[in-house]
């Protein structure tokens, strides 16, 4: 891996690189890496989140050395730069039509792919659904048993390099048209009711308690969240600002299987 690091690095200092064979078969290998769950744009360590920019720069690297070319599936056509994932059956993936992985996305066994979209870089863990028109961005990171609702929009991040990626940890809900986005981290077993929408700069206010408790960036473990609002003063007036709003936490005497939909029934909130 340290070789295929340095010629990676060496090729995002001097682009004349990418014309190089060496190079290109490098870029390509990190590729397959990443497609078999060998590498990851970012990856859980014991002090958290590590980004590899390096192998986020072999991503972005493999778009200018990929030439255009129709690609037909059926009566389907397309035309792009990047080939689609094959050999589902193989891999142990449920794949409904229009369901669509690009090459490059790892997707694990016992994943369901509704009609959605994955895109190259992501990791999709084991067990997860990825629900109808769904879609999980560039190099998001999803755990296992993760399910991602009908519509739900996770955003991809190839630049900047340094910037981490949408994460959504193991066993997390996440509602109906939901949108996650800007490298947000969504921890274990947290639930996200439906129309959340998480950006960078969104409030995350814990209200369950007597005293209001604010996030940014992050859902803490086991939190159930629901869209909300706060009072903003601007210039013209007072205006009412979105926010995301932390009602509980899961029942530790639910099992996770059950728990999903249950811990947003148990708070009366929409899936």
């Amino acid at each position: 891996m340290q070789d295929l690091k340095n010629i990676i690095e060496a090729a995002w200092t001097d682009r004349s690189l990418l014309k190089d064979a060496d190079t290109q078969t490098a870029i390509r290998e990190v590729i397959e890496h990443i497609d078999k769950g060998r590498l990851r744009t970012a990856e859980p360590t014991t002090e958290g989140w590590q980004v590899n920019e390096w192998v986020k720069k072999a991503v972005v690297m493999y778009f200018p050395i990929q030439g255009m070319k129709t690609i037909e599936v059926g009566p389907f056509e397309f035309h792009d730069k990047m080939e689609l994932k094959k050999n589902y059956a193989a891999l142990g993936v449920r794949v409904v039509p229009h369901a669509i992985a690009r090459y490059g996305a790892f997707v694990a066994p016992g994943v369901i792919m509704m009609p959605s979209y994955i895109n190259i870089g992501a990791y999709v863990g084991k067990g997860t659904m990825v629900d109808t028109w769904a879609t999980v961005g560039s190099c998001a990171q999803i755990g296992a048993n993760v399910h991602l609702s009908g519509g739900v929009g996770i955003g991809g991040v190839l630049e900047p390099l340094q910037a981490a990626p949408v994460i959504i940890e193991d066993d997390a809900f996440i509602g109906s048209r939901c949108i996650v986005v800007e490298g947000i981290r969504v921890e274990k077993e947290a639930v996200l009711g439906a129309n959340v929408v998480l950006t960078a700069s969104t409030k995350i206010i814990d209200v369950s308690g007597n005293e209001p408790v604010e996030y940014k960036g992050y859902v803490p473990s086991r939190s159930v969240v629901i869209p909300g609002t706060y009072t903003k003063t601007f210039p013209a007036g007072n205006y009412q600002v979105p926010c995301a709003l932390i009602i509980g936490k899961r029942k530790e005497s639910t099992d996770k299987k059950t728990s999903l939909n249950d811990a947003l029934r148990d708070h009366s909130v929409a899936v």
